[in-house]
């Protein structure tokens, strides 16, 4: 069983989006969910919300000064959040039937193990983010990665994704795709994967491999 962990495991998209919202708008711009539902589930480098930004305005601005101004703001909302509904119970079922555990995430290995370490969750046994390959999400590589440190196929596993590029990545891969949307990705087109839930509270791990086949 493999977890996404932003949107998935830490609700950590609306503070990401909604830090840089607050930027644009103190310049008069707005950053829509048009926009930014393309960019959830991806690597960094896929969109650069400053530049954007500065692209829009037509003039530079004090790069550091806004950016240390929105990274405060980021972490402040991010310290408020808690993990999200079924997750630890998941974990530990699934621990209980003898799968194995990973985390295929798009974000670094810095952030990803940082808030793994802080709430507690040290039961996966292989993570890997986009430090560890070429391409992040919606490419296979992530997934592919972290299949091949479980040494299992990927037909063996089960993803958990809340975003459309997550599944996207996931379903290259060959692996079968749970979506667990949260707020920010309920309203995106999750049809390619092969469940849909409300959360991971809404069903037990051995019902949810029941579900599956």
């Amino acid at each position: 069983m493999i977890f996404d962990f932003d949107g998935l495991i830490l609700e950590t998209e609306r503070p990401d989006f909604q830090s840089w919202r607050e930027v644009y708008r103190e310049h008069g711009q707005d950053l829509t969910m048009d926009v930014w539902g393309d960019v959830i589930g991806r690597g960094a480098e896929h969109f650069n919300p400053y530049q954007a930004l500065v692209d829009r305005l037509g003039h530079d601005l004090d790069r550091e000064a806004v950016l240390n101004r929105r990274r405060a703001r980021h972490l402040e909302m991010i310290a408020e959040l808690e993990i999200l509904p079924g997750v630890r119970e998941s974990v530990a079922e699934a621990r209980h039937l003898g799968l194995a555990l990973g985390v295929a995430s798009s974000s670094s290995h810095l952030w990803v193990d940082g808030h793994l370490q802080r709430l507690g969750l040290n039961q996966f046994s292989c993570v890997r983010c986009r430090d560890d390959v070429e391409d992040a999400k919606p490419a296979p590589d992530l997934y592919l990665a972290v299949c091949a440190c479980l040494a299992v196929t990927p037909a063996e596993a089960i993803a958990l994704e809340d975003s459309a590029n997550g599944i996207a990545a996931a379903k290259a891969a060959g692996l079968r795709c749970v979506a667990i949307p949260n707020p920010m990705t309920t309203g995106l087109d999750l049809s390619a994967a092969d469940l849909r839930l409300g959360s991971l509270a809404d069903l037990s791990v051995a019902d949810l491999l029941e579900r599956l086949g």
